[in-house]
């Protein structure tokens, strides 16, 4: 039954693949973002120790909910509708499109590039959420099929109000863009000078948060990440952290409780934030939360606002379907790969020889054993300091305000 439901999904995967919203978001997704992964020092301060750390990141991409925006205002200038009605139904289907790839959490089909020139075939075998969640991507684009909503009733003439629609919805997106920035610059003064920050997964916004605090208000302090099982989410963040000249140390997973009493604060990122003031992120955020809760450790949340989503989860076993990698999940005894010095070859190289010596240290389990990898947790509102937002600093009981204002 397994693999019939497997091979449905993956007929569904490659249909949904030859869409034309598909194609889209992907070729938005593959476009380099306009926001450095660092923050641009300003001209009163001198250039940071080392010159690459403004130089735009080659993995910096944008938001996949920016993405997703862009891709339904395209839907808009491509629909033939002649009512509101019925350009309404045209987003709401194309959304719903991108909403099922990303749950399936497929491969990114070849695009065409921005100049239309070559395709991104590197990018053929690259998973579109790599096992995320899609709540994010949901959200956005409800965020903004409301926005069309609230613009019909204004604006009654349909000509009319399709121009207003894409010219605010550009806006909007832009603004959304720039959300990093902002959050970066509300939260940058929690970060003390002196202090130990622990952090989770790979956050963009948590990026920019902590360079901005080292590079431009010029703090010294450590980060620790946790190493973020199974992507190594965290040991790659950490790469960005040290070329930024900031003192970096990564962490196993299972040693957060071992290292909190160590940190001064906690800040983590999010795939979503719901309606009770909690939030969906990398699986281990829950276990953090609880941790630095029991330690006195303050736990901040950085976000963008378009991530606030309709949900009301009381616990884990709320949380909707997201899919997931679990099936091809594997176990690796690093240690003694480490000590056969396998580890210490190049991470370019593919030769036969060098999978060979991966594959020895491979832990194969039985058929019998089940695997779980669960891509998100959720963490309840009551081990959460504060909310780190574009839309300010706020508490966990100030978002369900806060979502009233975005969706009325």
């Amino acid at each position: 039954m397994t693999s019939e439901t497997n091979h449905e999904e993956q007929l569904q995967l490659q249909k949904e693949q030859q869409h034309p919203v598909i194609a889209d978001l992907c070729l938005h997704l593959s476009k380099k973002s306009s926001i450095s992964s660092a923050p641009s020092l300003p001209p009163t301060h001198p250039p940071a120790d080392k010159p690459s750390s403004s130089k735009k990141s080659k993995r910096s991409s944008i938001p996949l909910p920016v993405a997703a925006i862009r891709v339904l205002l395209n839907v808009i200038r491509r629909s033939k509708a002649e009512t509101m009605m019925g350009l309404q139904a045209d987003l709401r289907e194309a959304s719903d499109v991108m909403v099922n790839f990303a749950k399936l959490g497929g491969p990114i089909p070849a695009v065409l590039t921005s100049d239309a020139t070559t395709s991104t075939t590197t990018q053929q075998q690259r998973y579109l959420l790599a096992g995320r969640s899609h709540i994010a991507l949901s959200s956005g684009c409800e965020l903004f099929l409301k926005y069309v909503t609230r613009a019909s009733l204004e604006t009654p003439d349909f000509t009319t109000c399709k121009s207003q629609v894409l010219e605010r919805g550009e806006r909007f997106a832009e603004f959304s863009l720039a959300a990093r920035d902002r959050i970066s610059s509300v939260g940058g003064p929690f970060v003390r000078e002196g202090s130990v920050v622990l952090t989770h997964g790979r956050s963009r916004v948590v990026e920019s948060l902590l360079l901005r605090a080292a590079l431009v208000e010029r703090k010294r302090f450590r980060v620790m990440v946790l190493e973020g099982r199974p992507d190594a989410a965290g040991a790659k963040s950490a790469r960005t952290y040290e070329k930024n000249g900031i003192p970096t140390t990564v962490v196993l997973d299972s040693a957060m409780g071992y290292v909190m009493e160590r940190v001064d604060m906690v800040i983590v990122g999010a795939e979503g934030v719901v309606e009770n003031g909690g939030v969906v992120n990398k699986v281990g955020t829950f276990s953090l939360g609880v941790m630095a809760k029991e330690l006195g450790v303050p736990f901040y949340v950085a976000a963008e606002s378009y991530k606030f989503t309709r949900l009301y989860p009381l616990n884990n076993s709320d949380l909707p379907e997201m899919g997931g990698i679990g099936e091809s999940l594997q176990f690796l005894d690093t240690l003694n790969w480490s000590a056969s010095g396998s580890s210490e070859k190049k991470e370019e190289s593919t030769s036969t020889s060098s999978l060979q010596d991966v594959k020895d240290y491979v832990v194969n389990l039985p058929s019998t054993v089940e695997v779980q990898n669960p891509p998100c947790d959720f963490t309840p509102a009551k081990y959460i300091t504060l909310l780190f937002t574009d839309l300010g600093v706020l508490t966990p009981s100030a978002v369900s305000d806060e979502l009233i204002r975005l969706y009325q």
